[in-house]
């Protein structure tokens, strides 16, 4: 996955625990034993991570479902 997922939007979130800006950053995703490293919005702090409902339903379901399908 690219960045090309992200909406400047997406950046317009704050981090509740924080109280910071979200920030892109690498993030490493863990599904079913497979690792894959994308850049999402980020606390720059706590680094808890934003992932949008269009993201979330679209390209992360489409790579759950090739995932599970090995």
């Amino acid at each position: 996955m690219t960045a090309g997922h992200i909406k400047p939007e997406d950046l317009e979130w704050k981090c509740t625990a924080c109280n910071l800006q979200l920030v892109v950053g690498p993030v490493v995703v863990d599904y079913l034993g497979n690792q894959l490293t994308t850049e999402l919005p980020q606390c720059p702090s706590c680094k808890m991570v934003l992932i949008s409902e269009e993201l979330a339903l679209g390209k992360v379901a489409e790579v759950e479902k090739l995932l599970e399908n090995k």
